[in-house]
């Protein structure tokens, strides 16, 4: 299906096909063996008029003249042996569904791992880190209700009715209708209390979107915030969002438990008796019906509204699920950066930036960039923040393509390098190292899954960091997020000796000594010094002092290139002056 933003339906009814077109699209895989658990469920649901047509049989037998104890010994063992039955079937039934939905979300986590691995940067930007982890996490929990439940209790709440008002009609057409009597009253009421449901559904999707993303952001600053005092300012956007929720919730929630309880009180259990034995104990007197099958019609009667309440009940998990159906199967189509058929090798390590233009959503990032990078040498990106500096070094490494200009490395566009190819000729040291859950040994050889421990040392000693993991009772078999915790200098450390690991000939550096402490900075430049030797490199630093001996410092502003030169050249340069004058007050308030 195509590509769906949430908000973008002309109409709540679309929304709702969409849903549930969504939800048959993930369900398509398992179709086969959700149809066998949907047989077993039907077959179950068809055996709930057993006790009924007993009670029936059971009264008209104990109504003889002389009773015949084997008819009703025969009667009390078709009962048990059919309610055995209808209870093996629909366990079952529901041990299936349940075996298919574990099966299908974690092929669901898989597929989503491996389209989130070739999506472009954008869409993470756009998208935002709450609303990603709410699709991956809460989403998918969500789908379980409509695969492992959906298809079992949707079938049961709809045969078992069904095949009970139909034994309904085969007692006593007249009871039968007597046992409906108040549904449809029921059901209108309901029906209007359920209007504008697909809004009110969007939009308590899209405030829950919001309450969880204040809350990632707030868990993930906690340590900066706690460090400025501002916790509680940090504290109030999470409570804001969260309170505009319960808002909205209880807006909605009052006058529909209302109506739902005025609906609710027409096929309560006390109206239901009146209706039907006030009626029945008529119909006894004109002779037409007799006290037994009076009992089963009533019994029948209090039975229906339960299973139309599951319906309801279903109904509404389908809503819900049908929009997490909608943002998984968009997160599972997303376009991947397109490979090319034919792919070439770079023949150099030297990048051409020619006319290049990148746009955020609305917001323009670069603006026809255009710069020649030799190989062997070191390129300096520096500017104020939104300057643009990251994101052109994003697509240096191929992160996002451009939305105009071309990038080369080596005489060959980006488009026309494979990934792989292209990930074993950049290497990105980011200024926040991300690193996995993982053994140390593990987190450097990420690139090289197949290097010695020697070798993995050897990258660690580069990197300054050898000493530390050393340290550590179990050394390189330490794990990272378990074992133990490093700061962010180490870090970095660690993710420079991942980088020589791969030993790839152009690096870009983001900010990689941004969150270090003088000495961790100190120990991270003797790394990239080491790090950067024969290879060609971008590196963007807020500190000009790490750069001045770079071969070329490019200023930018506005996401276009200000100017370029050495350092000593731009001494005179009022871009140039004023980033100096503000690294200068950064280094006397570290």
């Amino acid at each position: 299906m195509d590509q769906v933003v949430e908000g973008e339906y002309e109409s709540a009814k679309e929304k709702s096909v969409a849903g549930q077109n969504a939800i048959r699209q993930l369900s398509q895989p398992v179709k086969g063996k959700l149809f066998i658990a949907q047989v077993l469920a039907f077959l179950s649901g068809v055996l709930a008029i057993a006790p009924y047509v007993a009670l029936v049989e059971l009264g008209a037998a104990l109504m003889q003249d002389r009773v015949d104890p084997a008819r009703v010994n025969w009667i009390v063992m078709l009962l048990v042996s059919a309610y055995m039955a209808r209870l093996t079937l629909y366990f079952v039934a529901l041990g299936v569904t349940h075996f298919i939905d574990l099966s299908l979300r974690n092929q669901m986590r898989r597929q989503i791992a491996a389209r989130m691995s070739t999506a472009p940067l954008s869409w993470f930007t756009r998208e935002g880190e709450g609303k990603i982890r709410k699709t991956i996490q809460d989403d998918t929990a969500t789908v379980h209700t409509v695969i492992a439940h959906g298809p079992i209790e949707k079938l049961n709440a709809i045969v078992s009715p069904l095949a009970l008002l139909a034994y309904a009609f085969v007692v006593d057409w007249r009871l039968a209708l007597l046992s409906i009597a108040t549904i449809p009253i029921y059901v209108g009421m309901y029906g209007m209390s359920m209007r504008g449901m697909n809004e009110k559904t969007a939009q308590m999707d899209t405030k829950l979107a919001q309450v969880s993303a204040t809350m990632a952001e707030f868990v993930a600053g906690i340590s900066v915030v706690k460090a400025f005092g501002k916790v509680g300012q940090a504290h109030k956007a999470y409570l804001d969002a969260a309170n505009e929720f319960s808002k909205f919730y209880r807006a909605w929630c009052m006058p529909l438990v209302s109506m739902s309880v005025a609906s609710f009180s027409w096929v309560s259990i006390p109206v239901l008796l009146i209706v039907n034995l006030g009626g029945g104990a008529l119909m006894m007197n004109a002779g037409w019906v007799s006290i037994y099958e009076v009992i089963t019609t009533t019994l029948i009667a209090l039975v229906l509204p339960g299973a139309l309440m599951a319906v309801a009940t279903i109904a509404w998990s389908y809503q819900l699920a049908g929009s997490a159906a909608v943002r998984l199967v968009n997160v599972m189509e997303l376009p991947a950066l397109p490979q090319p058929d034919m792919p070439q090798t770079p023949k150099g390590h030297d990048i051409e930036i020619r006319g290049v233009s990148y746009a955020y959503d609305e917001t323009q990032a670069l603006d026809e960039v255009s710069l020649s990078i030799p190989a062997g040498t070191v390129t300096a990106l520096v500017g104020p923040s939104g300057a643009g500096k990251s994101t052109l070094a994003s697509l240096i490494a191929r992160f996002d393509d451009p939305d105009a200009g071309t990038i080369t490395i080596g005489g060959v566009d980006l488009k026309s390098i494979s990934q792989d190819v292209l990930y074993s000729t950049v290497a990105f040291v980011l200024q926040d190292a991300q690193l996995i859950r993982d053994t140390i040994r593990n987190n450097i050889a990420l690139g090289a899954p197949d290097a010695t421990l020697d070798q993995v040392r050897q990258a660690a000693r580069a990197a300054q960091i050898d000493e530390f993991i050393m340290s550590l009772p179990d050394g390189y078999d330490t794990v990272l997020g378990e074992d133990t915790h490093v700061s962010g200098g180490q870090a970095a450390r660690i993710a420079i000796a991942r980088a020589l690991m791969v030993d790839a000939p152009v690096l870009v550096l983001d900010e990689a000594t941004a969150m270090a402490d003088p000495e961790s900075e100190s120990k991270i430049q003797q790394a990239l010094s080491t790090l950067a030797k024969g290879r060609t490199v971008i590196v963007i630093a807020h500190r000009l002092a790490s750069i001045r001996g770079a071969d070329q410092i490019v200023v930018m502003e506005r996401g276009r290139i200000a100017v370029v030169g050495k350092h000593d050249e731009l001494l005179g340069n009022a871009h140039y002056q004023a980033l100096l004058a503000q690294g200068a007050c950064e280094e006397m308030t570290r």
